[in-house]
C-alpha cells in the first residue's frame, strides 16, 4: 500500500511539472513575436548609437573652436538634447506622426500617446525619432559658436525640436504631401541635415561674424580651433553613430537591407574624406586636416537620403562628389557670402544634404534617371529640396529675428573676447592652462 501511495505522489508531481511546461510551450515565442522583439531591440540599439552622435557633435564643435568657449559648446549640446527630448515628446512627435491634416501637419499623438500593443512598441519608435530631432537641433550650435547667447540658443533649440523639424518630418515621413508625391529621403539628408543646415545658415548670417574674422578690406582671417584631436575624435564618433542613423532607419532588424545600407554608408564616408583630402591638397598645396574630416561628414550626410536606394557604386559617386563639394562650399560660404561658420556646418549639412537628396533622383536603382530614363523622381526630389529650404529659411528667419529683437542673439563684445565660458557659465574649461599671478607677497 505504501509503495502504491508513493508511486501516486511521484506521478502527480511529474504531471504538475509536465503539463505547465506544455502549457508554457504552447503559449511561448512564435516566429511573429520573435520578429517583433528583434525589430524592437534593433531600433533601440540604433537609437542609442544616434544618441552617441551628440558626443560626436560636441567634440567636433569644441575642437574646431577656441578653448575659451569649450564649456559653452558642451552645455549647448547637452541642453539641446535634454530640452529637445521633452518638447519633442510633448509636441513634436504628434506634429510629425499624428493624423494627417491637409498633408501639412499631424494633429494627434501629443504627450499622452498610447501604445496600441500591435507590433513594435511605440515607445521604441519615439525614442528613435527623438534622437533624430536632437541631431537637427544640434547642427546649428557649431555654425553659431563663440558669440551666441546661451538663452537665445535654448529658445531656438526648443522651437526647432517642437515645430520646425517635425513639420518637415511630417511632409516626408509622416504621410504628408511630399510623401504622397513619392519623395525619397530614407534616413534624413533633407529631413534632418538640411533643416539643421539651412537654419544654421540663417542664424549665423543674422548673428554676424566673430570679432576679427573679416578685415575692413574684406580679407578673411583664419581663427583656428584649439584641438584638431578633439575634432577628429568627434568625426570618428559621428561616423560610428551613422551606422545607427542609416541602417537603423529600417526600424526592422529583420530587414536584411541593413547590410547594404551599412556598406553604402561607409563607402560614401570614405570617398568623401579621400576626395576632400585630394581636393584641398590640389587647391592649397597641402592636405587640409579639417577639410578632410568634414569631407567624411559630407559623404555621410550625402548618402543618408539614398543609402537604401542606390548600389555601392552609387554610394561611392555620392561620396566622391560630396568630398569635392565640401571644399568648394566652405570657401564660398566663408569668402563670398561672408558667413562665419566656425565648423563648416552649413557646407556639411545644408549643401551636402540637398546634394545627396537630388542624387537619389539620378542614382536610385529603380526610379533614378540614370537607370529608368525618367526624370520624374529627380523633379520630385528637387521640389522637396526647394520646399524644405523655403520653409526652414522663412521660419528660422522669423525665429531668429524675434529673438534678436527681444532678448538678443549675441553676447557683448567684452564677453566674446573673454570667452563664453566665463561670461555665460562662470567657468574655465581648462583652468590648469590659464595664466595666473603666482607671485607671493610676504
Amino acid at each position: 500500500m505504501l509503495q502504491r501511495f508513493t508511486s501516486l505522489i511521484v506521478l502527480q508531481a511529474l504531471m504538475a511539472l509536465v503539463f505547465p511546461a506544455l502549457a508554457l510551450a504552447a503559449e511561448g515565442p512564435t516566429a511573429e513575436s520573435n520578429a517583433v522583439a528583434l525589430d524592437t531591440v534593433w531600433t533601440l540599439i540604433a537609437a542609442f548609437l544616434v544618441f552617441f552622435m551628440q558626443a560626436g557633435f560636441a567634440m567636433v564643435e569644441a575642437g574646431f573652436t577656441r578653448a575659451k568657449n569649450a564649456g559653452n559648446i558642451i552645455m549647448k549640446n547637452l541642453m539641446d538634447f535634454s530640452a529637445g527630448s521633452l518638447v519633442y515628446w510633448l509636441i513634436g512627435y504628434g506634429i510629425m506622426f499624428g493624423a494627417d491634416k491637409f498633408g501639412l501637419i499631424g494633429t494627434d499623438g501629443f504627450a499622452l500617446v498610447v501604445d496600441q500593443g500591435d507590433g513594435m512598441p511605440v515607445w521604441a519608435f519615439i525614442i528613435f525619432q527623438t534622437v533624430f530631432a536632437a541631431t537637427a537641433a544640434t547642427i546649428v550650435s557649431g555654425a553659431m559658436a563663440e558669440r551666441t547667447k546661451f538663452t537665445a540658443y535654448l529658445i531656438y533649440s526648443v522651437v526647432i525640436s517642437a515645430i520646425i523639424y517635425p513639420v518637415v518630418g511630417h511632409w516626408i515621413w509622416g504621410g504628408g504631401w511630399l510623401a504622397n508625391l513619392g519623395f525619397k529621403d530614407f534616413a534624413g539628408s533633407t529631413v534632418v541635415h538640411s533643416v539643421g543646415g539651412w537654419a544654421a545658415l540663417i542664424g549665423a548670417a543674422l548673428l554676424g561674424p566673430r570679432i576679427g574674422k573679416y578685415g575692413k578690406d574684406g580679407s578673411v582671417n583664419a581663427i583656428p580651433g584649439h584641438s584638431i584631436t578633439l575634432g577628429a575624435l568627434g568625426v570618428f564618433i559621428l561616423w560610428f553613430g551613422w551606422f545607427g542613423f542609416n541602417p537603423g532607419s529600417t526600424v526592422a532588424g529583420t530587414d536584411l537591407s541593413i547590410a547594404l545600407i551599412a556598406l553604402n554608408t561607409n563607402l560614401a564616408a570614405a570617398a568623401g574624406a579621400t576626395l576632400a583630402m585630394i581636393t584641398s591638397w590640389i587647391r592649397y598645396g597641402k592636405p587640409d586636416v579639417s577639410l578632410t574630416l568634414n569631407g567624411a561628414l559630407g559623404g555621410l550626410v550625402g548618402i543618408t537620403a539614398g543609402c537604401a536606394f542606390v548600389n555601392p557604386l552609387g554610394a561611392v559617386i555620392i561620396g566622391v562628389l560630396s568630398g569635392i563639394l565640401i571644399v568648394i562650399a566652405v570657401e564660398i560660404i566663408d569668402k563670398v557670402l561672408k558667413v562665419d561658420d566656425p565648423v563648416g556646418a552649413v557646407a556639411v549639412h545644408a549643401i551636402c544634404g540637398a546634394f545627396g537628396t537630388l542624387m537619389v533622383g539620378l542614382l536610385d536603382v529603380e526610379e533614378g534617371l540614370l537607370y529608368s530614363g525618367s526624370a520624374k523622381l529627380l523633379g520630385v526630389q528637387a521640389l522637396g529640396v526647394v520646399a524644405v529650404f523655403i520653409w526652414t529659411v522663412v521660419t528660422s528667419y522669423i525665429l531668429f529675428k524675434v529673438i534678436k529683437s527681444t532678448i538678443g542673439l549675441r553676447v557683448s563684445e567684452e564677453e566674446e573676447v573673454a570667452g563664453l565660458d566665463r561670461g555665460e557659465h562662470a567657468l574655465e574649461a581648462y583652468p590648469d592652462f590659464v595664466a595666473r599671478d603666482t607671485s607671493v607677497t610676504l
